[in-house]
């Protein structure tokens, strides 16, 4: 009996594949390697995460603790949005920290926001289980969430890489390690 060739199976987008662009800054604030991913729905929200060669990401880092107080004075916890024009949100810039991640070997990054916009929420779920950062960065570990304002939602994306630009920077990157070592 001959056996069948295996058909292979359409693979389903997953739900961010689906419904959100992905939009990446590379090296934020000349940070080497510290890549942030900005997923932008069709109704102009974004959702701040770590991008796959965060180092937070890739060198098996324990993730310590997590902070949204960004100095004395500023917490992003403190950010209490209502109503229809969304009153209350913090406005940020794109340079804007939203948080800390604190590793166990003493490492410290900042997430900056990437985008202008006013800030929507912050995923408190991290700072319970900040392991769920690492395990699911583009779901239920993203940072925080913001609205850019209407007039600027389509020049939000300006200083930002696509998908195909940002896997060329990796691949720059890999070649220029490889090229010193």
């Amino acid at each position: 009996m001959a056996t069948e060739p295996a058909i292979a199976e359409p693979t389903v987008p997953s739900l961010v594949d689906r419904y959100f662009t992905r939009w990446y800054k590379a090296d934020v604030k000349g940070k080497p390697c510290e890549d942030h991913c900005i997923l932008q729905h069709s109704n102009r929200i974004c959702v701040i995460t770590l991008a796959e060669s965060h180092p937070v990401l890739q060198s098996g880092k324990t993730i310590k603790s997590i902070s949204y107080q960004i100095s004395t004075n500023c917490s992003r916890l403190q950010n209490k949005v209502s109503g229809k024009f969304k009153r209350g949100a913090q406005f940020l810039t794109e340079l804007a920290p939203l948080c800390k991640i604190y590793c166990s070997d003493g490492e410290e990054y900042t997430v900056s926001s990437c985008v202008r916009g006013r800030l929507m929420e912050v995923n408190e779920n991290i700072l319970h289980e900040p392991s769920i950062l690492q395990e699911k960065p583009s779901t239920e570990g993203y940072i925080a969430v913001v609205l850019p304002k209407f007039e600027e939602s389509k020049s939000i994306t300006e200083g930002l890489l696509t998908q195909k630009q940002y896997e060329e920077v990796l691949v720059t990157r890999v070649h220029a390690a490889t090229a010193t070592s």
